[in-house]
């Protein structure tokens, strides 16, 4: 495994197993910069959405990197204030306008907002059915969403994208979704740093002679999912890209799960409708 590996999804796309999360930095040349830089130390996909209003930068800093468009994947996601279904169609045009592209390799349901998630999804089918976009997924489903989405969908969901990481590990999850076919994608894999202190991946990375970030983000790629680690820190952007180098053991592997607290630094989507 290493910066160029893919996972292959339910349609036969590759997605990269390592990207760059874009939340919360800042628009304009923190983003810029952030997505050049890590394309230049050899990511291949980047997270963006309309919500973190970003997307134009994401589209600039790709343009000026030179590498080919076909080389990179993009995700970005239709927010909750657009959700529905022509409001999808027209939010998906904003987007791709923003990122100055002729198509999305991934498009996100952000929120399975009760009241409009199944217009939206349909409205996702249609924008893969005429392909403009390669792939579509969800964000922040939970099992209970996921059945109801299948039990009304003509395309399953290639991704779902939850925050994860060792002290939020959501086993039931990963497991209904392998069986499903649809790659865990995890955001906040960091636990925004909160949890870099604790003796426990301090040990287990000093172990290693790894940071606990590299740790944590190797962690969630042996857990088979795609890892979505965000910094807009040059020196943590290329550390956070250096974790091909080490395999956590089969034993430490499982000696993390106890390090599962059900821990969350973002949206709790379990008490949605």
């Amino acid at each position: 495994m290493n910066l160029n590996t893919t996972i292959k999804l339910n349609n036969g796309i590759e997605i990269p197993v390592l990207g760059l999360g874009t939340y919360k930095t800042n628009p304009g040349t923190e983003t810029q910069n952030a997505v050049r830089l890590a394309l230049e130390i050899g990511y291949r996909h980047i997270d963006t959405a309309a919500l973190y209003a970003n997307e134009k930068d994401v589209g600039l800093a790709v343009k000026q990197s030179r590498i080919s468009r076909e080389e990179i994947f993009i995700t970005t996601k239709v927010w909750n204030s657009d959700q529905g279904y022509n409001n999808t169609l027209k939010a998906f045009d904003v987007s791709l306008k923003k990122l100055d592209t002729d198509y999305i390799d991934l498009y996100l349901v952000h929120w399975p907002l009760p009241e409009s998630r199944k217009d939206t999804w349909k409205a996702l089918e249609k924008l893969y059915s005429n392909g403009k976009v390669k792939s579509i997924g969800i964000s922040n489903y939970t099992i209970r969403h996921i059945d109801e989405l299948l039990n009304s969908c003509d395309i399953v969901p290639s991704v779902n994208q939850v925050e994860l990481s060792p002290i939020l590990q959501q086993p039931k999850l990963m497991d209904y979704c392998k069986q499903k076919g649809i790659v865990i994608e995890a955001y906040s894999p960091l636990t925004r740093g909160k949890k870099f202190n604790d003796k426990r991946l301090l040990t287990l990375a000093n172990k290693y002679s790894k940071s606990p970030a590299q740790l944590m983000i190797k962690w969630a790629l042996q857990y088979d999912t795609v890892v979505l680690p965000k910094s807009a820190n040059p020196e943590r952007l290329k550390e956070n890209a250096d974790v091909f180098d080490f395999e956590i053991s089969a034993e430490d592997m499982e000696y993390m799960k106890s390090f599962d607290e059900n821990f969350r630094i973002a949206w709790d989507p379990s008490g949605i409708e």
